[in-house]
C-alpha cells in the first residue's frame, strides 16, 4: 500500500516545472523624440503563443524563427503601446536577431520609433502574453539624458508613465519587492528546497527514529535557523552576483540548485546530518542566491540603477519565504505527534521531492527535456 501510494504521489507531481519563469526583457531609450531599444522575447513563449517548431520535433530553428519573423514583429508590437502627451508614437522592429539567457534561447528584436515631439509625458502600455500567461512579467529598463530608470510590468500593472524626472522610488521598490516574493513563489525548486529542510523542524531523530519535539519554542529556533542561514546565504550571492563579482554558467547553477533539493530530501530520509539543519541552508543558499539574481542580471542595469532594485527585489524573496514558513510551521506543529506526520509527510513528501528534484538535476546536467 505504501509503495503504491508513492507511485501515485510520483505520478501526480510528475509534470511540475522548476525553471525560470517566463519573463521578456524591453530595454527603451529616449533622446529627444526618437525612440530606439531592444526586446528580448523567449522563443518558448513566442512558440506557445505564435507556433515556432513548424516541423514539430520540440527543437526550435534559425530558419524556423526567420521563416516568422514578420509574425514575431506583428504579435509582439500588437502588445507594447508607446504614447508622447497623449499621441501614439509608431514603433518598427529594424532587426531581428537570436540570443541566449540563462534560460535558454530568445528572440531579439531591434526598435526604431519616433514621436511627434519631444515627450513631457512618455506612457508605455505593456501586454504580452497576459492573455495566455498571467504569472509572465515584463522587466523595463528605461534610458533618457543618462538616467536609467527601471520598472516590472505585470497584467496587474501593465502601464508605466515617465514625465520627465525620476519616476518614485516608492513605486521602484514596491515593483521589485512584488516580484521578489513572486519569483520564490513560482521558483518551485526554490520552494521544494525550503521545504525539505523545513519538514523535520518539527521532529528530532532520536534512537534511530523521527520523533516530535516537546515544545513549540524549539521547532520554531529551529526554523528560525534554517530560514536565517538560507536568507544571509543567499542574500550574499545575489548581490555579488548582481554586481558582477561573481558569474558562473547557468547550467552549473541551476544544476546545483536541484542537487541540493535533492540532498535535502533524502536527508530526511536516511539522516547525516541530525542537527545544525542551518548549516545545509547556509550552504546551499549560496547556489540559490546565483538562482535569484538572473531577474535582475538580465536587465544588465548599471549601478546606480542597482541599489533600490537590488534591495527591494531580496525583501521580496525573504517576504514571499516567510509567508510558506508561516503556513507551514503551525501546521506541522499540530500534525508532529500523529502518525501520518513522520511516514506520510515527511517519509513520502521527502520521496516526492527527491523524485522530482532528480528529474530537475538530470534535465538540467544533460539539457535534456524529460517532462
Amino acid at each position: 500500500m505504501r509503495r503504491l501510494a508513492l507511485v501515485l504521489l510520483l505520478l501526480w507531481v510528475a509534470p511540475v516545472q522548476a525553471h525560470k519563469a517566463s519573463d521578456s526583457y524591453l530595454a527603451l531609450s529616449l533622446a529627444d523624440d526618437r525612440l530606439s531599444g531592444q526586446w528580448d522575447i523567449a522563443l518558448r513563449d513566442l512558440d506557445y503563443a505564435i507556433g515556432l517548431d513548424a516541423d514539430g520535433n520540440g527543437e526550435i530553428t534559425w530558419g524556423e524563427v526567420r521563416a516568422k519573423h514578420d509574425e514575431i514583429a506583428a504579435y509582439a508590437l500588437a502588445r507594447l503601446a508607446i504614447v508622447a502627451d497623449g499621441v501614439l508614437c509608431p514603433l518598427t522592429v529594424s532587426e531581428h536577431l537570436v540570443d541566449n539567457h540563462s534560460d535558454g534561447a530568445y528572440a531579439v528584436l531591434r526598435l526604431a520609433g519616433q514621436c511627434a515631439t519631444a515627450p513631457g509625458v512618455l506612457t508605455i502600455r505593456y501586454t504580452l502574453l497576459f492573455d495566455l500567461d498571467p504569472q509572465h512579467r515584463g522587466l523595463l529598463r528605461f534610458e533618457e539624458q543618462g538616467r536609467t530608470h527601471t520598472a516590472v510590468l505585470s497584467p496587474d500593472h501593465n502601464t508605466w508613465q515617465f514625465e520627465g524626472r525620476s519616476p518614485a522610488l516608492l513605486q521602484q521598490f514596491l515593483e521589485f519587492f512584488e516580484t521578489g516574493v513572486w519569483h520564490i513563489w513560482t521558483g518551485f525548486d526554490h520552494v521544494l528546497f525550503l521545504c525539505a529542510l523545513l519538514l523535520p523542524a518539527v521532529l528530532e531523530h532520536r534512537s534511530g527514529r523521527w520523533q516530535a519535539v516537546a515544545t513549540f519554542r524549539q521547532a520554531f529556533f529551529e526554523v528560525l535557523g534554517i530560514v536565517t542561514a538560507f536568507t544571509i546565504a543567499h542574500s550574499i550571492t545575489l548581490s555579488l552576483a548582481v554586481l558582477g563579482l561573481v558569474a558562473l554558467p547557468s547550467r552549473l547553477v541551476e544544476s546545483a540548485i536541484a542537487a541540493s533539493v535533492v540532498v535535502a530530501a533524502l536527508n530526511n530520509l536516511h539522516p547525516v546530518i541530525e542537527k545544525r539543519l542551518w548549516v545545509v541552508a547556509f550552504t546551499f543558499g549560496l547556489v540559490h542566491g546565483l538562482g535569484f539574481a538572473t531577474v535582475l542580471t538580465e536587465l544588465a542595469l548599471p549601478r546606480s540603477a542597482l541599489a533600490v532594485s537590488m534591495v527591494s527585489f531580496n525583501l521580496g524573496v525573504e517576504a514571499g519565504q516567510l509567508v510558506i514558513v508561516a503556513a507551514f510551521l503551525p501546521l506541522a506543529y499540530v500534525l508532529r505527534r500523529s502518525w501520518l506526520y513522520p511516514r506520510f509527510v515527511l517519509g513520502l513528501g521527502s520521496c516526492g521531492i527527491a523524485a522530482i528534484a532528480s528529474l530537475w538535476l538530470i534535465e538540467r546536467s544533460l539539457n535534456l527535456s524529460i517532462v
